[in-house]
């Protein structure tokens, strides 16, 4: 399961540094808080697209390929000003090597 988790944060490392801001913004709209629950229901839960045990390999890539994409979803459907504040934050934004001195 621990592979399972190393493997995952290599493919999504960026995109959930941008959730995680994203979720913390106060204009965060409240599907996003919905839908990062039910994310991680799915990741933690037994219960798989494909049983990894019926089909070891594709059963595994399933995960890898579900998470990512349902991470990326989500944060395309962002409003605007939300993404790009979670952008700079998590240090992807067009400013995000700027520092602010005022």
């Amino acid at each position: 399961m621990w592979k399972k988790f190393s493997m995952l944060w290599a493919l999504v490392k960026g995109d959930a540094r941008r959730l995680w801001y994203a979720l913390r913004h106060p204009e965060a709209p409240l599907w996003l808080k919905g839908g990062t629950a039910l994310l991680l229901l799915y990741l933690v839960s037994p219960i798989d697209l494909i049983p990894e045990a019926a089909i070891p390999i594709v059963g595994f890539v399933d995960d890898l390929v579900v998470i990512p994409a349902a991470i990326r979803w989500m944060l395309n459907r962002l409003p605007p000003n939300v993404r790009a504040d979670a952008d700079r934050r998590a240090g992807f934004g067009d400013d995000a090597h700027t520092i602010d001195l005022s």
